[in-house]
């Protein structure tokens, strides 16, 4: 079985049904670095991720349609859930940063 590999930004579901995203890869320390939804911060061994995931431990999972979990934001009253505003305007929203190598 090939595991796939952890990727910056994607959402996974731990054994305990935890969702955790991972923030950051050390490949340097074979590690990956993770928040859980309600923003505690952790590291993963890369033999250990491997394993888990071999074990049915970990697995991918979509991201939380409630992000706030893990920021401590209030919600806009003048936004809705699909961001765009109630008046009419569009809200910009930034995109993943693709391709961004943080260990350069």
């Amino acid at each position: 079985m090939v595991v796939p590999q952890p990727r910056i930004g994607e959402w996974y579901r731990a054994n305990g049904g935890e969702l955790f995203e991972v923030v950051a890869i050390d490949d340097i320390g074979a590690a990956v670095d993770v928040q859980y939804f309600d923003g505690t911060v952790g590291e993963i061994e890369r033999e250990d991720w491997e394993a888990q995931w071999t074990d049915g431990l970990i697995e991918a999972a979509e991201p939380p349609e409630d992000w706030s979990g893990s920021v401590d934001v209030e919600a806009d009253e003048d936004q809705s859930s699909d961001g765009e505003r109630l008046d009419g305007d569009t809200v910009l929203r930034a995109g993943p940063l693709e391709g961004l190598d943080l260990f350069e």
